[in-house]
């Protein structure tokens, strides 16, 4: 099973979008998908229709069963989709007390890859969508991941926020002894805005190849297909929202 971890330290950058945009298309190629939502903020869940108030199992489960947990649990938490094949392991608010209750306990750290671990047979790929702080949620998503995607909303407060992501995977790489695969996506790209423009411009300039060359358009289908409870590949397949990520698809396979 490959994991992907979608990330920033900033919010309202698109990681969500992302997150269900290319689950939406792997699960449509057939793939088994599990996407797992590690925000308290439960935006993925809610995207699919579950409640992160009302919901009986979730994320914060696998983490206080830690000490004994099994493939069947972890299955348990797991909630399907309108679309075949692509599953959601959703959060709650209690997600939030999380650093505070067992931060500092040894270990708590590699919770999440341990448990994807137990079902690395059940599916093809994992995509972790975190919240947009650094604590042991995020930790954890990094720690668990074969590739970090960095979704970054092409405009000057955004690239400052990608800058504190990138000395983090730094620091984190360190701890981990790991170097991270780390594709920066330009998101929210209006090419008829000079903001637009100049952002992408900085983002190739400061980080290179690790800018994918391709942008994420500004397209409200995107807010329309989370009406529907479906990636917007299969409630809107012809829009320029599902070509763009399915070319970033294509490079992330490779």
């Amino acid at each position: 099973m490959k994991v992907w971890t979608v990330a920033n330290q900033k919010g309202g950058v698109g990681k969500t979008t992302t997150t269900v945009s290319l689950g939406g298309l792997l699960a449509q190629q057939g793939k088994r998908v599990l996407m797992i939502d590690t925000d308290p903020h439960a935006s993925l869940s809610y995207y699919f229709g579950i409640d992160a108030e009302a919901t009986s199992h979730s994320v914060y489960d696998i983490f206080i069963q830690s000490n004994a947990l099994s493939a069947d649990n972890v299955m348990d938490c797991l909630c399907p989709t309108k679309l075949d094949n692509l599953y959601v392991l959703p959060a709650t608010m209690a997600l939030a007390t999380l650093d505070r209750t067992m931060g500092s306990e040894q270990g708590m750290g590699l919770v999440l890859k341990k448990a994807l671990a137990k079902i690395a047979d059940e599916f093809d790929v994992a995509i972790i969508d975190c919240p947009p702080v650094l604590g042991v949620l995020m930790v954890n998503a990094l720690a668990a991941c074969d590739k970090v995607i960095v979704p970054t909303q092409t405009e000057y407060l955004a690239l400052k926020g990608l800058d504190r992501m990138i000395r983090t995977m730094e620091i984190m790489g360190r701890s981990l002894n790991k170097s991270f695969d780390t594709v920066i996506i330009p998101t929210m790209f209006d090419k008829r805005t000079n903001a637009a423009l100049a952002s992408r411009k900085r983002l190739i300039d400061d980080y290179g190849e690790r800018v994918w060359e391709g942008v994420i358009p500004v397209d409200t289908h995107f807010r329309d297909a989370s009406l529907v409870q479906l990636p917007i590949s299969a409630a809107y397949p012809k829009t320029r929202g599902v070509s763009a990520y399915a070319k970033l698809l294509a490079v992330l396979e490779n």
